[in-house]
């Protein structure tokens, strides 16, 4: 909803001293920005809930998954289980990284790949019509629940001693 504030204002300033802002409430790159950091809270709150419906129906604490967020990062963050790592990291607006790595492996903010060369995916924005950002991977659209699902999956299963 910030676009509206932006719209109300322009006209506000157009009123008191006749300037029009022709792209208020349409800046596209704090709107990717914004969209990038959304995009990531809601992966992370998805692997919350999922995680701890493993952990629950898990019944033991002997292996649970443990979600982090990283530091001196906006959103980052990232799953843990039995020294195992799946990290998302914003690499830059419409740029998330996915990292896969096990102990001995290390993550440093704002580097393009962590230590010791996990394998990464990248999700990147595209725009679609009317200013719509679209997530994709490998160029096919992102659905968050279908993400979620295939990466828990694979780090479960990854990540078992």
């Amino acid at each position: 909803m910030n676009w509206i504030k932006e719209l109300v204002l322009a006209e506000q300033q157009m009123e008191e001293a006749g300037v029009v802002d022709m792209e208020a409430g349409f800046d596209p790159v704090r709107q990717v920005e914004e969209a990038t950091l959304d995009f990531i809270a809601d992966l992370k709150t998805s692997f919350v809930e999922t995680s701890g419906a493993f952990n629950q129906l898990k019944g033991s604490t002997h292996g649970n998954i443990r979600i982090y967020g990283i530091s001196k990062t906006k959103a980052d963050f990232m799953l843990f289980r039995n020294g195992y790592k799946l990290i998302f990291s914003m690499r830059q607006p419409g740029l998330i990284s996915v990292s896969h790595s096990s102990a001995g492996a290390h993550y440093i903010p704002g580097q393009t790949k962590p230590e010791e060369g996990p394998s990464q995916d990248l999700l990147k924005a595209s725009w679609g019509a009317f200013g719509q950002l679209i997530w994709t991977y490998n160029d096919h659209e992102i659905k968050i629940d279908y993400l979620v699902r295939y990466y828990m999956s694979r780090f479960v299963k990854d990540s078992a001693r």
